[in-house]
């Protein structure tokens, strides 16, 4: 195996200070710089040794050999973030606490964890993913 796992999501939005916005206040990650016009980068956890979140404005690299056309080359996504058992309510309220609809929540037995989910305002599906305390 190659990969040594995520080094970063980028997400496309339509206005990166709104988006910005939410996924520092709403979700809690941690700015690594000042947000631009047209890029925000985030820790996704603990700052140096977490994958990295971004929010762009416009195209990506090499955007135009997608196989799909122009405005579906991306679509919307869904993804989680950890959040241990013991702050999975106090993150769902906080959520909630800044007008956010929040889903669930949800168990899966399968992976024997419990989940929220809620969107941001570009229609990403996001999640609190909380496996069972060992």
């Amino acid at each position: 195996m190659f990969s040594q796992g995520i080094a970063e999501i980028v997400l496309i939005v339509d206005d990166v200070t709104k988006a910005a916005a939410f996924y520092r206040d709403v979700v809690g990650l941690t700015p690594m710089s000042p947000a631009s016009e047209d890029w925000a980068w985030f820790w996704s956890g603990p700052p140096e040794a977490s994958p990295r979140v971004a929010l762009r404005r416009g195209k990506l690299l090499f955007e135009e050999h997608s196989p799909l056309p122009e405005g579906g080359r991306f679509g919307r996504l869904h993804y989680a973030f950890e959040v241990t058992r013991d702050r999975l309510e106090e993150a769902v309220a906080h959520v909630r606490e800044r007008g956010v609809t929040v889903y669930g929540p949800t168990y899966f037995e399968w992976m024997s964890a419990k989940s929220y989910y809620f969107y941001d305002p570009d229609g990403n599906l996001l999640e609190w993913w909380s496996p069972d305390p060992a």
